[in-house]
């Protein structure tokens, strides 16, 4: 009897663990290595701040922010099929309102740009932003941090504006986007 509990407790920690549920992480790991994919990991150190100059509001932004992934992928003229492919496994992730939140939706169809989050409103883990363009392909960049908010979000990007940001971490996506 022992012998079955114990296999039961172990088959259902197996089934458990073997979600099969999409989500944006998956998709990344899944991916980066693919052909016509680019992916690029950025750090806080891109942000080359005076941290003296910054206010007590957009430090806390900055201490929320861990890091950033960045998934993008080109469109190649002779796989449009794949680019639609594509892009509707991105946007059917994104469909899944229990995981992931939208903040803002812009344009529509196949050319647009969203954001999204994953957590609560004051305990955001996640930020997603998803654009898309039907002749260049898409972009996802997932920021990620603990405990941030959108004011935070909002912070950040006038954070960005000042900020002498380090071009090196992002030169394989200049490249990659010719």
């Amino acid at each position: 009897m022992k012998k079955i509990f114990f296999l039961t407790i172990a088959l259902s920690l197996v089934v458990a663990s073997c979600n099969s549920k999409p989500s944006l992480q998956k998709y990344f790991v899944d991916h980066q290595e693919k052909p016509g994919f680019l992916a690029l990991d950025v750090s806080p150190s891109i942000l080359k701040l005076d941290k003296t100059k910054l206010t007590p509001e957009q430090s806390k932004a900055l201490a929320s922010f861990d890091k950033m992934n960045i998934l993008a992928y080109k469109i190649d003229p002779k796989h449009k099929e794949e680019f639609d492919a594509e892009r509707k496994k991105v946007t059917e992730i994104l469909k899944d309102t229990v995981t992931y939140q939208q903040l803002v939706k812009y344009g529509s169809g196949k050319d647009g740009a969203s954001m999204n989050f994953i957590g609560t409103e004051n305990h955001i883990s996640e930020f997603i932003l998803y654009g898309t363009k039907s002749d260049n392909g898409f972009a996802i960049v997932r920021i990620l941090g603990k405990d941030m908010n959108p004011a935070d979000a909002m912070t950040l990007l006038s954070v960005l504006k000042s900020a002498n940001v380090d071009m090196k971490q992002l030169e394989a996506l200049k490249g990659f986007m010719k």
